[in-house]
């Protein structure tokens, strides 16, 4: 069964091991934060550090892992469409409208929209941690370290498929943030299969 993520919101849901999500961009150029979290301990992440320490690179895609904080794999990457996708910068927050776009009014972002659909997870704020960017396109200066947040790469039905390695929850939004969506704001599709 597929589910529609709307523009600018959040969903939380779990799964067991062996599971496989696939996260689709329906209409092209749509990021998706996701989060997971241990389902017999939250205080297990995912964990940009230690996925990206142990690939040796910072671009991860088919056949490579998303890691704990403890070093046990959560997820790993059994196909990807896109190839591009972000673990170095944290959900766009009210925070990131303030100081980044200097929005009077700013929306809650990726991190309000975890954390409101975390919550009955046992889930609160202070637990979530930078997230897998699902379609984010940064590039990186490899000599200054400059990062340049440019439009996403995916197109529509593109996909990314995760095999859960243990028993999860999982966060997953649709990306309030202008400049990761190249300004403009549409769903996100997901299934979960066995």
């Amino acid at each position: 069964m597929r589910h529609t993520i709307p523009p600018r919101s959040g969903a939380a849901f779990t799964l067991e091991r062996g599971q496989r999500l696939t996260v689709i961009d329906p209409e092209g150029e749509q990021v998706a934060d996701l989060l997971a979290f241990s389902r017999s301990d939250i205080d297990e992440v995912i964990s940009s550090g230690r996925s990206l320490d142990y690939a040796s690179r910072i671009f991860l895609t088919t056949g490579d892992a998303l890691y704990s904080n403890r070093s046990n794999v959560m997820l790993r990457i059994v196909e990807d469409t896109v190839g591009r996708h972000d673990f170095l910068l944290t959900p766009c927050s009210a925070d990131t409208f303030r100081i980044l776009y200097d929005d009077a009014e700013p929306h809650r972002g990726c991190f309000g929209n975890l954390a409101h659909a975390l919550a009955p997870y046992g889930i609160g704020p202070d637990r979530i941690p930078v997230a897998f960017n699902v379609f984010m396109n940064v590039a990186v200066d490899g000599d200054t370290g400059a990062l340049a947040v440019r439009p996403p790469l995916s197109r529509a039905g593109d996909r990314i498929v995760f095999e859960a390695e243990t028993d999860l929850i999982i966060g997953l939004t649709a990306c309030s943030a202008p400049q990761s969506n190249n300004f403009a704001f549409k769903p996100i599709e997901y299934e979960i299969s066995s």
